[in-house]
């Protein structure tokens, strides 16, 4: 099982690293919501809780709990730019259906 990050993904992350002083890494998990049944959950993470899985990609490291990881395994992480915005993307080939609106996707 695996979670990887872009260089971009990375960088971004280490860069929030930085300005907040440390910490461990990329905290990413689902949660059960919106009309398709879970969207992303992503925060950055202190530290490692018991039950967690930690990844290290680019010199950043990703934690997910054991119970999200069947969900996100093989899911690919990145950071896009476009115009103004910009926001973490994934790319998780676990997902047979994701809503109108993109914010939520079914397994």
């Amino acid at each position: 099982m695996a979670i990887t990050l872009t260089d971009s993904a990375a960088r971004r992350v280490r860069s929030y690293l930085e300005k907040h002083g440390g910490g461990l890494g990329l905290r990413l998990g689902v949660r059960k919501t919106g009309c398709s049944g879970f969207a992303y959950e992503v925060d950055y993470a202190d530290h490692a809780a018991p039950g967690d899985v930690v990844f290290e990609q680019h010199g950043v490291k990703v934690v997910v709990s054991r119970e999200n990881l069947p969900l996100l395994d093989g899911t690919e992480v990145d950071f896009v730019r476009k115009g103004i915005n910009e926001s973490f993307t994934f790319h998780n080939p676990n997902v047979k259906d994701e809503c109108g609106c993109g914010e939520s996707f079914t397994v």
